[in-house]
């Protein structure tokens, strides 16, 4: 296997709704500020990987504009995931191991203001006997949340702890979208949303971007005075069906640490994308965190949540962390469909 790291890493501000931009235009500032970051110009880079989603643009190939960010000339070589920028780090990531690139540069994207995002988000689901029934994300999550409470498996005081933790923690994040000093029993007493949950329980929705670079061996040397290396990289998929899986737990995050090595040595951060309070907690238990982690220090996705971007921003920020050298070990979670259906964990180390 190549060592491989991540060695920059950028992101544009997250907003409920950008209203002057395109996604195009929201990216291209940070294309430009990553490469300019990194020292690399286009013809530098041997691989580009978008992830997006044709969907919130309401129009087939959509991801394609993104491209003018990067710019027709130098050609390059490029490909797309329909999904959140962390597994178009993924397929670099395999790219390089392959021996066919030794840079990449891969971005996320997305304007969810455009449309009805639960809507939108519904089309995830099985198409012939829930798509019909048109459920909200919301809706979805909150059933899943429901049997988390009804079966002891966390409470509502718990969930609300999160928000109040991520929140806070969100306030030193010039990028985050919503953040501040929360009591937990304040929360407590607003009334649901949807029941069980609470508006602070739910991720803002966010238009947003980021974009990262990696590069293998003494390429990513060159690049990084302290590299963020990959030690570990992996992805599972549940099945789509709500009512075959246990949704009080999160099996698939649990496989993808156990073969990312998660648990091989001492973690000092982690960078959960919880979507929902309740998914963050199933999430960090799958983990097998312990209290001594410090958990989404720059405010994780229920300060921002730029669908399509947010994982890729976990794995960043997780990132900064080994840069700025107050993390050794860094451990960076995506999650993509409903009531965590798909996980990816990356382990990050600083030598």
């Amino acid at each position: 296997m190549r060592d491989v790291a991540v060695v920059a890493f950028t992101q544009a501000k997250s907003v409920r709704a950008e209203r002057d931009l395109n996604e195009t235009e929201i990216l291209i500032p940070v294309i430009h500020d990553i490469k300019r970051g990194a020292g690399l110009e286009t013809k530098d880079i041997d691989f580009v990987c978008s992830g997006s989603s044709d969907y919130l643009a309401g129009q087939s190939f959509a991801f394609v504009s993104g491209l003018d960010a990067i710019g027709a000339w130098p050609p390059v070589s490029e490909s797309h995931v329909e999904m959140d920028g962390a597994w178009a780090l993924y397929e670099a990531w395999v790219k390089i191991q392959t021996g066919h690139a030794d840079t990449a540069l891969v971005y996320g994207f997305g304007k969810p203001s455009m449309g009805d995002l639960s809507r939108t988000l519904a089309l995830q689901l099985d198409p012939y006997c829930v798509v019909p029934l048109w459920p909200d994300a919301v809706s979805v999550a909150a059933l899943q949340a429901r049997l988390c409470l009804e079966g002891g498996v966390l409470s509502e005081r718990e969930m609300a702890e999160v928000a109040v933790r991520d929140r806070g923690k969100g306030k030193s994040n010039p990028y985050a979208q919503v953040t501040g000093d929360f009591d937990v029993d304040a929360l407590l007493a607003e009334p649901t949303f949807v029941s069980p949950l609470r508006r602070h329980d739910c991720s803002p929705i966010s238009d947003g971007a980021s974009a990262m670079i990696i590069a293998a061996g003494d390429r990513a040397r060159d690049l990084a005075e302290r590299p963020a290396w990959i030690r570990g990289l992996e992805h599972i998929v549940e099945p789509q069906d709500l009512g075959i899986r246990d949704l009080t737990t999160s099996r698939s995050t649990q496989i993808a640490a156990d073969r990312a090595a998660v648990g091989k040595d001492k973690i000092d951060v982690a960078e959960v994308c919880g979507p929902f309070t309740h998914q963050s907690i199933l999430v960090e238990r799958a983990l097998g965190l312990g209290e001594s982690v410090d958990v989404n220090p720059s405010g994780g996705a229920l300060s921002a949540h730029p669908l399509m971007a947010a994982g890729l921003t976990r794995i960043g920020e997780a990132s900064k962390r080994i840069w700025d050298g107050s993390a050794d070990r860094a451990v960076a979670h995506a999650t993509s469909g409903p009531c965590l259906q798909q996980n990816l964990v990356c382990v990050l180390e600083g030598a």
